[in-house]
This record gives C-alpha cells, sequence and structure tokens, in this order.
C-alpha cells in the first residue's frame, strides 16, 4: 500500500501506521521521527530543523523533500510505504505528486483521522517517550505506562516528556496545523483520494483502512 495518513497531533497516525506495517511490509515514514533523531545526533539537517522545531513550527519544505526522497528510494520501500505526518501543506502535497509521477508510482489513498480536540489534548498531556534515541518508544500514564520508577519496558532508559508536548506547545501546534495542513483535506479530496475515518479504536481504523484499499482495487489489500 501507499498511503497518506492525516490528521491533528495526537490523532493516533503513528500508531496506526505501525499497525498496517505488521499487514503487509509497508514501511512507516514519520519525518518527525527522522526530524527528531537527527536532531539528538547533531547533524547539519538536525541542526537546522531544530529552530523550528522548539518553537512548534514546521520544517520549510526543501529540507522535508530532500528527507522523503531518499527514503521512498530505499529498497524496503518497494512493498508500499505510509506517510505519517507528512505532507502538512499544500506545496508538499503537490511536490510529492510530481516526485512519485516521476518514479512511476502513485497514492492509494489518503485517510484522514477525525478526531476531537479535547481527546487530542488529554493523549499528547498524557504521553511519554523513552530518551533513547534508538528506541523511542511511546507510554501514556494513563492507559499504557512505563515502569514505576519512570523508565521505558523495553530498553530500561528514562522516558521524558517531550517540550512539544506540554499543554501550550499542543495549543500552538493545532493552530499550526489548522492553518497549514488541514486545507489539506479539500486538496485531497479533489484529488479524490480522500477518505474520512471517525474512529478512536486504531484497530478499528486500521480494519477501515484495509477495506478502503481493498474496494479500491488495491491489490496488496
Amino acid at each position: 500500500m501507499r498511503i497518506v495518513l492525516l490528521g491533528a497531533p495526537g490523532a493516533g497516525k503513528g500508531t496506526v501506521a505501525k499497525l498496517l506495517t505488521e499487514y503487509d511490509g509497508s514501511v512507516q515514514i514519520s519525518t518527525g521521527d527522522i526530524l527528531r533523531s537527527a536532531v539528538k545526533q547533531g547533524t547539519e539537517l538536525g541542526l537546522k530543523a531544530k529552530t523550528y522545531m522548539e518553537k512548534g513550527e514546521l520544517v520549510p519544505d526543501d529540507l522535508i523533500l530532500e528527507i522523503i526522497e531518499e527514503r521512498i528510494k530505499a529498497p524496503d520501500c518497494e512493498k508500499g510505504f505510509i506517510f505519517d505526518g507528512f505532507p502538512r501543506t499544500i506545496n508538499q502535497a503537490q511536490r510529492l505528486k510530481e516526485l512519485l509521477k516521476s518514479m512511476n508510482l502513485k497514492l492509494d489513498a489518503v485517510i484522514n483521522l477525525d478526531v476531537p480536540k479535547e481527546v487530542i489534548l488529554d493523549r499528547l498531556t498524557t504521553r511519554r517517550t523513552c530518551s533513547n534515541p534508538d528506541c523511542q518508544e511511546i507510554y501514556n500514564i494513563k492507559s499504557k505506562p512505563p515502569s514505576p520508577d519512570g523508565r521505558c519496558l523495553k530498553c530500561g532508559w528514562p522516558v521524558i516528556q517531550r517540550e512539544d508536548e506540554t499543554e501550550e506547545a499542543i495549543t500552538k501546534r493545532l493552530e499550526v496545523y489548522n492553518e497549514k495542513t488541514a486545507p489539506l483535506i479539500k486538496y485531497y479530496m479533489e484529488e479524490g483520494l480522500l477518505h474520512n475515518i471517525r474512529s478512536l479504536s486504531s484497530e478499528e481504523i486500521v480494519k477501515e483502512i484495509i477495506k478502503i484499499l481493498s474496494e479500491s482495487g488495491n491489490k496488496t489489500c
């Protein structure tokens, strides 16, 4: 499958993407994870992106597209890929379309995860992330807590609340999303690719996506 997952921060795109990779071997492509790793490692790209990310602003398109092109040309993407958090603007969507066309590829579908704002705020303010850059396991102090002493159950590193997941930072991220990314819903609707899913269950969302792809004639599902 080759799909885009749309939805505000905290809508559950990452969880859904991981479940879909287990289904057919498609690769999850999360620009957020790639950028955070680059910042942690202090790479040239990471240093450029850091100033934008700390302010809760979007990283410029040229930096993002450079990452995306290199990633989807990797051998493990031959089975398919699931974009999680990309594209975020109309310009990125148009450039992605051009890039895929140059590779004789196209998207199978665009899935918009429609989640209420109050649910998003609750999810993100209670979310914690493993501080190990090679792990990055996600926890929730309500539904999926780490160890009693605040450590990752997989690798033992301390879990942290990311700077962009405080209530103030989340509010800023939602404002940026509504201004820059929400118009993608209209764009992909006009492209005939958009499917809205209103569910808080990741498992149900995955089932619905597989059904959508099957009905659209995607042979991998």
